[in-house]
């Protein structure tokens, strides 16, 4: 982790439209950004441990990070991929819980820290970022619900189906290669994602590629058919 804190002035967040402070006036962001710290984490670093204390708020400027839960086996489960203008850690931070999770940079990410009482302090100052945060829960909590219901009745070809559609709506797709997801995640990822063995997760890409839904080079996976996708996910049009 490198710090890199200087520069990095909020109201010139490229992710800033789809952040937390989004609707924040001009003295709170002004506030923020003189008080964040910004690092840099190289691929794979430890934003943070599950069962650590928060002491402030990360959010999220550029990069990849997944948040993920190890199991008695060791083996991760990942509950969410946060993208440029996702907040982490905030659950925990606002219930003054530990962390329930451990989120790691998937990609070379930026991510910058707001120290506890800051954040606090700014809270106190504009009312529209405590209803932005009504709204993040609001959201998470129905995200959350959504993922039971769909890893208690949803086939794992069917959750596969829907997740490669998630990654696919929520990284985009490289520009140079239509079609090829800008999440690069290891099998090993993807089916914790998914809630599956890897080995059946692999057996089910095969598949996908046999019917002509997919392609695949390493880790870069190339939608070639969403529809047929949405069709196995049993998603509405």
């Amino acid at each position: 982790m490198t710090n890199v804190s200087s520069g990095y002035d909020c109201s010139k967040c490229p992710a800033l439209k789809e952040s937390l402070f989004c609707n924040l006036d001009d003295s709170a962001l002004a506030k923020i950004s003189s008080q964040k710290t910004c690092n840099t984490y190289k691929k794979g670093q430890i934003v943070f441990h599950e069962g650590n204390r928060p002491l402030g708020l990360y959010c999220l400027r550029s990069g990849k990070v997944k948040i993920f839960k190890t199991g008695i086996d060791r083996r991760e489960q990942i509950v969410r991929l946060a993208t440029p203008g996702d907040i982490i850690g905030y659950r925990s931070f606002l219930g003054e819980d530990s962390y329930t999770a451990t989120a790691a940079s998937l990609d070379d990410s930026l991510i910058c820290f707001i120290d506890k009482d800051d954040f606090y302090g700014v809270l106190k100052e504009d009312s529209r970022l405590s209803l932005n945060i009504i709204k993040l829960l609001t959201t998470q909590l129905r995200t959350a619900e959504e993922l039971l219901r769909d890893m208690a009745q949803k086939s794992v070809r069917e959750r596969l189906a829907e997740v490669l559609l998630l990654l696919r709506n929520k990284f985009g797709t490289d520009k140079a290669d239509s079609g090829v997801l800008n999440a690069k995640l290891s099998r090993e990822e993807l089916a914790s994602f998914v809630g599956t063995a890897t080995e059946t997760l692999i057996r089910l890409l095969s598949d996908f590629k046999a019917e002509q839904v997919i392609e695949t080079r390493g880790k870069h996976i190339k939608i070639l058919d969403p529809k047929a996708l949405m069709r196995i996910a049993n998603l509405q049009n």
